[in-house]
């Protein structure tokens, strides 16, 4: 027997909102027990490795509980608030009982059903630059919904009693119940060669995660040969660190910041980096960044030297396109881009994060001012999405803006090259056989020397640097 009030009562879990994030911090609380929500209404706000995110609640009915308090770190697909959709107030009822056909088919979506992600109203950020809309996908609100509710153990127990019936009624030899796992953990299983009977689950309920499918595929840690015990002297003590907790104040790293470490260790640790510089005079395009500002073509939008930067970048890339590129360890493959997706990193509270301009090399000037202006509208608010952070294939870092002339940038994991750009600055210059004051800028690119050797590395530098020299090639070149 079970009421109407516990039957009413919807577990809201932590949705992965991004690619494959397992964990996200809860920011902020926007609703308490007792307070009523309605379908797409936004209850939260939380961090993940990528972004600061609002969540909206799939139900209407009254919050009964909030499972976390604000600051604490949730794994994607636990209950983080319950809510009531009777309202609290229904008499009790007996439950129905469970059906052969309906065990079958619980067991069945259990294992092949993909878990939907409430979509987000507002989403992610970074400090400048862009967004870009997701759809918000509901899971099914009556009718098959309420087999996926019933707990996956009783459904598994009742395939398997299925199983050890024959025709005649007679006991057959139990059958194990298929392995819980979603349909992209499935594929990489296939891929992987790994058989998902033999896989330890270690997710919600059972189900197989994409680590576990990792962890089956290993080597095992060969044992350490016993070697022969020698005499040594004893080893001198390892010297304590000291700690002054009175003048120091310690901070998590944890969110954005703990992703873009890992990301960025990741890189200079797996890319053979290298980095060149060049100094150029780029008088002519701060003029005609000036021009661009009164053109009626560009009246609202943004028009900075950063703009011209990017659209040189892009008409580089166009005549060197092997260096738009990235290295596929597993397949022993260079993947040759077809399309640029031109990031742009920015700082934020919350740490670096780089989203990028989709087919930035399709755009018009203007398209792409309008491009580059919503992205940096997007970084400030907040609300830089973890897809507008995803699929970069080159990326630029504007170290210019802190008044700093020049450096030697990491890649963002997965791209093949990145151009830091300097300040801009009057210096004494030889112009036409005479020394002026002229506007000067350093570019440093890194690259990937297993993708892109000297030779090409040098041309695309040089071709930015040329462009921005003389602006006109963004004409004759394009």
């Amino acid at each position: 027997m079970t009421t109407m009030t516990e039957a009413s009562v919807r577990e809201f879990k932590m949705p992965d909102v991004g690619e494959g994030l397992t964990e996200a911090e809860i920011l902020k609380w926007y609703v308490q027990p007792g307070d009523t929500v309605t379908d797409g209404q936004v209850v939260c706000e939380v961090e993940t490795a990528k972004a600061a995110v609002e969540l909206p609640i799939p139900y209407d009915g009254v919050v009964r509980e909030l499972h976390f308090p604000e600051g604490t770190t949730v794994d994607v697909g636990t209950a983080i608030i319950a809510v009531d959709l009777g309202g609290g107030t229904a008499a009790a009822v007996p439950a129905p009982a469970a059906q052969p056909e309906a065990a079958q088919q619980a067991v069945q979506e259990a294992g092949n059903e993909e878990p939907k992600a409430a979509g987000s109203g507002r989403q992610p950020v970074l400090v400048g630059y862009g967004v870009a809309a997701s759809s918000t996908k509901r899971r099914p609100r009556k009718g098959a919904d309420v087999a996926r509710q019933e707990p996956v153990a009783a459904a598994q127990a009742l395939q398997s009693e299925l199983n050890g019936l024959n025709g005649h009624g007679a006991a057959q030899a139990l059958q194990p119940p298929r392995p819980l796992a979603k349909p992209p953990v499935r594929k990489l299983a296939k891929d992987l060669g790994v058989d998902l009977a033999t896989v330890t689950p270690t997710g919600p309920d059972g189900i197989i995660t994409r680590e576990d499918v990792h962890a089956a595929v290993a080597p095992a840690a060969e044992p350490v040969p016993q070697a022969a015990p020698v005499a040594v002297s004893a080893p001198a003590p390892a010297p304590v660190v000291g700690y002054d907790t009175a003048r120091e104040t310690r901070i998590p790293v944890k969110g954005v910041r703990k992703a873009t470490a890992a990301a960025m260790v990741g890189s200079a640790f797996t890319a053979p980096h290298v980095t060149e510089f060049v100094t150029v005079d780029v008088t002519r395009t701060m003029k005609l960044v000036e021009e661009l500002k009164e053109d009626k073509e560009f009246a609202g939008l943004r028009v900075n030297p950063l703009l011209l930067i990017s659209k040189a970048l892009l008409v580089a890339i166009k005549r060197n396109p092997d260096v738009n590129a990235s290295w596929d360890e597993a397949a022993q493959e260079i993947v040759q881009k077809h399309y640029v997706n031109l990031g742009i990193a920015a700082a934020t509270p919350r740490g670096l994060i780089v989203p990028n301009i989709k087919d930035a090399h399709t755009r018009t000037l203007p398209q792409l001012a309008e491009a580059l202006g919503e992205l940096v509208s997007t970084a400030r608010e907040g609300k830089t999405t973890p897809a507008a952070m995803q699929g970069g294939t080159v990326t630029i870092t504007n170290v210019g803006v802190f008044g700093v002339d020049t450096g030697t940038p990491i890649l963002n994991p997965g791209e093949s090259a990145i151009l830091a750009v300097g300040a801009i600055k009057l210096q004494p210059w030889v112009h036409k056989g005479k020394v002026k004051p002229r506007q000067v800028t350093t570019l440093a690119l890194s690259f990937d020397h297993r993708l892109v050797d000297g030779e090409l590395g040098s041309k695309v530098l040089a071709d930015v640097a040329a462009i921005l020299e003389q602006p006109k090639r963004l004409i004759t070149w394009a």
